[in-house]
């Protein structure tokens, strides 16, 4: 188990803060205090507002495009919506390219696997190099997500590794990402198993733990850099 995980205490705590009954208190004073940096960063908003500003308007060509080739290939909707637990545990509804032939959003879905035959061709494009991810930013417009932070899981994977992995839920102090630290660490894809979901939880805890500006601006060029070539995204 990684070892950020293991320093949590999970003993009797007096909560001055709590997430769906896990204090913040419960983690390292240096989590803590990372939190509140990264709860309170005016600069942080501006980048996640700018950012996505800029992002949408010269991006908008090259998504009218996108939007144009998955209308061609299959029928249904352009965008895919799915709930997603936001900062706070707040449920928001999350945007991306569609990129498969079904549209699942309940209790029992089915993670996207390689060679997945629900995946379109145009999907597995997308999907390999990340650009089903860009409708986000206007999540990130909304105050929703952020550019930078822990990746939202499907509120019913939520749910399931809430019970299951240990700190799971305080990745919540932190608006979700675009992009973070796991995935520019190459944890992107399928999860295979639980240790493999502790190790994201690990790097997505380090990231609130140290978060600053310098490391947002860090993830986000080697996002930029790294996001096609990554053998893991499908």
């Amino acid at each position: 188990m990684p070892d950020v995980i293991q320093q949590i205490n999970w003993a009797g705590q007096s909560p001055a803060e709590e997430l769906n009954g896990v204090s913040i208190s419960s983690a390292p004073s240096s989590f803590y205090e990372g939190a509140l940096r990264i709860r309170q960063s005016a600069a942080k908003r501006a980048l996640d507002f700018v950012g996505a500003a800029i992002g949408s308007c010269v991006l908008l060509p090259f998504l009218a495009l996108i939007a144009l080739a998955i209308a061609i290939e299959s029928r249904g909707p352009i965008l895919f919506r799915q709930r997603r637990s936001g900062r706070d545990g707040k449920i928001f509804v999350i945007y991306k390219f569609r990129t498969m032939h079904v549209l699942e959003d309940g209790n029992d879905i089915v993670q996207a696997t390689r060679n997945d035959g629900r995946t379109t061709m145009v999907g597995r494009f997308l999907r390999r190099s990340s650009i089903d991810e860009l409708p986000q930013l206007l999540n990130v417009l909304k105050g929703e997500m952020s550019l930078v932070g822990p990746r939202p899981h499907a509120v019913a994977h939520d749910q399931y590794y809430s019970q299951t992995v240990p700190a799971y839920d305080l990745r919540f102090f932190s608006k979700p990402g675009i992009t973070g630290l796991a995935q520019v660490r190459g944890f992107r894809g399928e999860v295979r198993d639980i240790h493999h979901m502790e190790e994201r939880i690990a790097c997505d805890l380090e990231y609130i733990e140290s978060w600053s500006l310098g490391m947002d601006m860090r993830i986000l060029f080697l996002t930029a850099v790294s996001a096609p070539f990554h053998r893991t995204a499908y």
